[in-house]
């Protein structure tokens, strides 16, 4: 028989730990703390009624401005009914000469829950005690008329702003003030009134926090539409962008591999072929093996729900020696010139000026066969300029329609939008064509990239 003894770790410093009713006692009283005396007198406006609602909104202009500041009035005139009632309560008692100071101690705490709704509600209970001497009347212990009427309406505007939470310690706050009251200073008086007090206290405030309940319930269900809203909205555009790519590959793809294949057996279908025939053909399917795999990650994007960039480097200007070369390979003669000094610019920059180089090519080669082409590149402080022109086909009889939907050019323009640049096409006077681009790139980029 083998006996074993358990030992409990000593908290830290020697302190034993809390029982759970300590803990929740001290989060009560640090939630006490701080909602009723650290941000008592903070600055809190009423702000002002919405005015889009089915009534306010078919009210003329300047009435509709009125209509906001309703709450405002309504809170006022609450407070001129709780001067009201202090007032007749001290001419009843033959105490009319303190009824101006009454009706102020009844009417600015509610004045003031427009602006601070704690520290109104901490002026009211203080008022209380003051307006009760003044009165010099023992019938109504410690609640006078007019400070019970404006402690009331104090508490249903404080707890509307403040939450159920921060009510509840005011309606307890209430009820400690009116029993203590009572113990220490009630015992020749004729009646109380703190129970009354407590009774119509607490059932405007749970009907505030019924308010309060449904109102944070509607927020709730809102916030949970808008999300679902947007993830119908995620759902459809991702089965739209998937039939997009389907239909892509099914066409595109196809089309594609059939002219790599051809291109790669045609050489062997002809007997002692010339090296230029072999030249282009493999130019041919280099190109096409290209464009599928251009194709594939176009795809990739227009599948992925969150799509994130490729690994592999986008071209820029650098590999623009290979695309000229490429071109060249095809019949059009083109000539580079780069003037300025030669630097790194932003990828995104390099990008775009890379595609409308090769977008322009490509319209040379289908709308200027056999005319010649020249790619103009300008380093300048302030950004990168291009300039693309072809001259005129030699033969325009031998220039067939292009089958494309004529968005090359209008490519162009969205990503020289996208980059805050300017772009001007047109045809040139000697009956070419002209691409000028200017791209441009923020001093401390370029700055800095030069720097690196």
């Amino acid at each position: 028989m083998t006996e074993t003894t358990q030992t409990h770790p000593t908290p830290q410093g020697g302190t034993r730990a809390r029982s759970p009713e300590y803990r929740l006692a001290a989060d009560a009283l640090r939630g006490l703390r701080q909602e009723l005396f650290t941000d008592a007198f903070a600055y809190d406006p009423l702000p002002r009624m919405r005015v889009d609602g089915p009534v306010t909104r078919r009210l003329p202009g300047r009435l509709r401005d009125y209509a906001a500041w309703t709450p405002h009035a309504l809170v006022a005139f609450t407070g001129m009914l709780a001067a009201i009632i202090a007032a007749a309560a001290n001419e009843a008692d033959d105490n009319g000469g303190l009824s101006s100071l009454t009706m102020l101690l009844a009417l600015f705490p509610v004045l003031l829950v427009l602006l601070r709704p704690t520290g109104a509600f901490w002026f009211s209970l203080a008022a209380t005690p003051f307006a009760a001497v003044l009165g010099n009347s023992w019938d109504d212990w410690p609640w006078p008329a007019g400070s019970f009427a404006a402690h009331l309406v104090v508490l249903t505007v404080a707890a509307i702003r403040t939450g159920p939470r921060t009510a509840a310690w005011m309606w307890i706050t209430t009820g400690v003030y009116g029993i203590g009251s009572e113990v220490t200073l009630g015992g020749g008086h004729y009646s109380s009134n703190t129970g009354p007090m407590l009774v119509v206290s607490a059932l405007i405030l749970l009907v505030v926090a019924v308010w309060h309940t449904r109102r944070t319930a509607e927020k709730e269900v809102t916030a949970q539409q808008t999300v679902t809203e947007h993830e119908r909205s995620r759902r459809t555009l991702l089965e739209e962008r998937t039939t997009i790519a389907r239909e892509l590959h099914d066409v595109v793809a196809h089309h594609m591999s059939v002219v790599a294949i051809q291109a790669e057996a045609a050489p062997y279908r002809v007997e002692n072929p010339p090296p230029e025939l072999e030249r282009a053909f493999a130019t041919i399917r280099e190109n096409a093996v290209a464009a599928l795999t251009e194709l594939r990650r176009v795809l990739g994007v227009v599948r992925a729900e969150d799509y994130e960039a490729p690994d592999a480097p986008q071209p820029t200007l650098a590999d623009l020696d290979l695309l000229l070369a490429n071109v060249r390979d095809t019949g059009l003669s083109v000539d580079k010139t780069v003037t300025g000094a030669v630097r790194e610019l932003p990828q995104g920059v390099e990008l775009s000026a890379y595609r409308i180089v090769q977008e322009a090519l490509s319209n040379s080669l289908r709308h200027a066969p056999g005319a010649g082409a020249r790619v103009e590149i300008g380093y300048v402080l302030g950004g990168l300029g291009l300039r693309i022109v072809n001259g005129p086909p030699p033969e325009p009889s031998l220039v067939k329609p292009s089958p494309g939907a004529g968005h090359g050019i209008t490519g162009m323009r969205e990503r020289v939008s996208m980059l805050n640049g300017e772009m001007t096409a047109g045809p040139s006077e000697d009956g070419g064509y002209e691409v000028t681009v200017f791209l441009p790139v923020t001093a401390v980029t370029t700055v800095s990239e030069g720097d690196a």
